[in-house]
């Protein structure tokens, strides 16, 4: 791995930031401090946490870092289910999203499998 730029995990969370900033641009506007902020920040969280544990020294401490972005695609997960009972995004948007984030959960899944077989 070069860089991080490099897995397809961090280009495949990029393009779930960019659908999850562009549909939460259609939230009600009350909602900007809530749900679309608190949709808004998990999915940064995942490319961000994917690039910094990426630089770390060691693997051990890139795994850290993949379990908090896993933690922050769950939570995503979970907000999106909220947004979709809201009827603040339809059920053909929800399923489009939902597979993105399916899609990441397996490829950091994978990526601590991976790297958990190969830490000294």
């Amino acid at each position: 791995m070069k860089t991080h730029k490099d897995l397809d995990v961090w280009k495949f969370s990029i393009e779930l930031v960019t659908m999850v900033y562009h549909f939460t641009s259609n939230f009600p506007k009350d909602e900007i401090f809530g749900l679309t902020n608190q949709m808004r920040r998990a999915s940064v969280s995942i490319p961000s946490n994917v690039a910094e544990g990426a630089a770390r020294k060691s693997e051990k401490e890139f795994i850290q870092f993949l379990y908090i972005a896993l933690g922050s695609q769950q939570e995503l997960d979970t907000q999106l289910l909220i947004a979709l009972n809201l009827k603040f995004i339809s059920q053909n948007d929800y399923n489009e999203v939902i597979q993105k984030i399916q899609s990441v959960g397996k490829l950091l899944n994978g990526l601590i499998k991976y790297l958990k077989l190969n830490v000294k």
